[in-house]
């Protein structure tokens, strides 16, 4: 029995082997066809570097040419460009008037780009040279990440468990808006250096003379000065009863020492003791969050930081003529050296 059954489990063992063999073979093609793909890109990357840098050589007369002339044409503009000066206004607007301030920024920008000097003068009292020095405004968050997490803190808390499960903080990130930030800059760009400091509160003034936002700021301050005195006036009674559970407890003390055993509350004075401490301590905490939202919600538009009376000049890489149209002449002649090339790829391949 046993010598038959050897030819058989000898012909299994030398299946599974060529199995085996087999699967090697098939993974080590797999690793040889990978590294192989691999090698190619690394090739074509090092062969397309390779073409840039030989264009560039061929073509370095042309390009170098329209690069100088860029230069020339951008030094004799930036000579007869006049000088521009910047002031920057840091403003926290409250009650949901960043809105409104955007707007308002928004229609004062477009007044400037119409060249609509009048109505520049009749807005914020200037004069017609003044005005017409005015060359932009604009207006841009202060983006800040703790403003974000403060208030994803606030929406959760807000919420219904249930209705978060498929709404993540990623989602809130992308639903964030500009408005929603704490601090926003406004930027005012001008010809003269001097022309910033009367902007700001006309700027400022539109949105804060609002009739819904002083009433919205009214109410908020009622509100605020009751819940600050009846804080304050807790705080008060508070101290008072500590005051008198300290005096039973000195009594109770006194009593014990003198060797009688009557209790007359001592413990329980203490136990209360304890606990007004506690409520003390809560107290003052609610107080200090009181006075924290006072000093940022006591105004419809908080004043970080006022534009300065004279504006610093603009200056930079990023707004010299010589250097933009420097760029811009290599880059067009790059551009018309490829579609050349192209052009004869073209007429090329049709043959």
């Amino acid at each position: 029995m046993s010598t038959n059954n050897k030819p058989a489990n000898t012909e299994n063992n030398n299946q599974e082997e060529v199995d085996l063999g087999s699967l090697f073979a098939i993974i080590g093609k797999g690793f040889s066809n990978f590294f192989t793909f691999i090698a190619t890109i690394f090739k074509e990357l090092f062969h397309l570097i390779i073409s840039v840098f030989l264009f560039l050589k061929e073509n370095s007369v042309k390009i170098g040419i329209a690069l100088i002339i860029g230069l020339v044409v951008g030094l004799f503009l930036e000579t007869k460009k006049e000088k521009t000066y910047a002031s920057d206004l840091m403003v926290s607007p409250n009650f949901s008037s960043g809105r409104q301030l955007y707007d308002n920024v928004n229609y004062y920008n477009d007044l400037v780009q119409q060249k609509d000097t009048l109505k520049i003068q009749q807005t914020f009292g200037i004069d017609k040279e003044t005005a017409a020095a005015i060359k932009k405004f604009t207006i841009k968050p202060i983006r800040n990440t703790s403003d974000l997490i403060r208030s994803y803190n606030l929406f959760v808390t807000t919420m219904d468990t249930l209705a978060l499960q498929d709404y993540t903080f990623k989602d809130f990130e992308r639903s964030f808006a500009d408005l929603n930030y704490h601090l926003h800059e406004i930027h005012v760009v001008a010809t003269k250096n001097n022309v910033f400091e009367k902007l700001g509160e006309v700027i400022l003034a539109s949105v804060v003379q609002n009739k819904y936002f002083n009433r919205v700021k009214e109410l908020n301050n009622e509100n605020l000065d009751r819940t600050d005195s009846l804080i304050r006036g807790n705080l008060g009674q508070t101290d008072s009863l500590r005051k008198v559970y300290m005096q039973v407890m000195l009594e109770e003390a006194k009593k014990e020492s003198s060797g009688t055993s009557i209790d007359l509350g001592g413990q329980k004075a203490s136990t209360k003791e304890l606990a007004l401490f506690d409520t003390n301590r809560n107290l003052n905490a609610q107080l200090s969050g009181i006075l924290n939202q006072k000093s940022q919600e006591y105004e419809v538009i908080n004043v970080i930081s006022n534009f300065q009376p004279i504006g610093y000049e603009i200056k930079g890489v990023r707004t010299n003529y010589a250097f933009i149209l420097g760029l811009l002449g290599a880059g067009f002649m790059i551009l018309f050296l490829l579609l050349v090339q192209f052009n004869t790829y073209l007429g090329s391949y049709k043959k």
